[in-house]
């Protein structure tokens, strides 16, 4: 079946549940240096069908860094008959299907991260990598990108990078020059298990562009990741400006478990992309076959809730290992 991928798809926001918004908020302002922008309060309607909670009570908080966009979910009140949200697993690791974290790029990570470091040493955070990282010579299209990966108080997952002189996008080393310590959102990472399969979804249905493809390996990828024996093949997708999407394809003896097969919006393991495009039909009608997964309903009219997410209409979607994405028309 020949799929015709849309026009300069956009990321407009990377979000995730938390249990607590204002104190979500708290830590990434006061540790990362977001800003926030609004609160919003959704009282059921389109917009908690579109995200599988029919007449659930919902709190936005849309945070800011740089040109990119966060948005915390907090279930106020669940509609009748659904579950509670749960916690994430804590033995979660970063080659989980489930597995996803913003990528914020700093100016320098020994100073950027010191804070984490330290609240991992007292117990009040938990990290991922054993230290900061720098990635060895020998991967020439990673070479000297210094990384550092933990996560937030609820578990979500995190990764501080910067990005040598000859890595990144000009964007970022524009950005570098100002006093901020925190830059922005460079993507999105994901555990996936086939990475032909994401490429079909990511590029060849949504219209992103393949933007590298490696395997990182060796003792620094075992201490970024907190793994052992860790190979991992790292696949970035572009849109034409802002951030991106990068699949992380962990090789045995790393193959991570599978998501949940029931995994909702109140789940604090929940992640979504919301994306601008610029066909919503074609691609709910086209998903399936690159790998899709059409929920809740397919296309919803958003009605008088259309400002939640600045267009009439949008599309809940599950790319082929789970993970969701919010499509609004462009």
């Amino acid at each position: 079946m020949n799929v015709t991928p849309p026009s300069s798809p956009n990321i407009s926001s990377v979000g995730f549940t938390t249990a607590n918004a204002e104190a979500a908020a708290h830590f990434y302002e006061d540790a990362l240096g977001f800003r926030h922008s609004e609160t919003l309060l959704v009282e059921a309607g389109p917009y908690a069908q579109l995200v599988g909670l029919p007449g659930s009570r919902l709190k936005l908080v849309r945070l800011h860094l740089g040109d990119e966009s966060l948005e915390l979910t907090e279930v106020l009140s669940l509609g009748e008959g659904l579950r509670p949200g749960r916690p994430i697993p804590a033995d979660s690791r970063s080659c989980d299907l489930w597995f996803q974290h913003i990528c914020i790029v700093v100016n320098d990570l020994d100073a950027a991260s010191a804070p984490a470091r330290q609240a991992i040493a007292n117990g009040s955070l938990v990290g991922v990598s054993t230290a900061p990282q720098t990635l060895p010579a020998w991967n020439t299209a990673a070479a000297g990108i210094q990384a550092f990966k933990f996560r937030d108080p609820e578990g979500h997952n995190l990764e501080l990078l910067q990005f040598p002189p000859d890595k990144g996008e000009a964007r970022w080393h524009a950005a570098a020059s100002a006093s901020a310590p925190f830059l922005g959102i460079d993507h999105s990472a994901i555990s996936v298990a086939d990475t032909p399969r994401s490429c079909r979804f990511y590029d060849g249905l949504l219209g992103l562009k393949l933007g590298g493809d490696g395997v990182n390996s060796g003792p620094t990828q075992d201490g970024l990741d907190g793994l052992t024996d860790t190979r991992v093949r790292i696949t970035g997708h572009r849109c034409p400006t802002g951030a991106g999407v990068e699949c992380l394809n962990y090789q045995p003896p790393n193959s991570g478990r599978p998501r949940a097969l029931d995994q909702g919006a109140q789940d604090l393991a929940h992640w979504q992309i919301r994306l601008q495009v610029a066909d919503l039909d074609r691609i709910a009608a086209t998903a399936q076959a690159c790998g899709g997964q059409v929920l809740h309903g397919g296309v919803i009219e958003l009605g008088e809730q259309a400002s939640l997410v600045g267009s009439e209409r949008a599309l809940q979607l599950a790319d082929p290992d789970g993970h969701q994405l919010q499509l609004v028309q462009d």
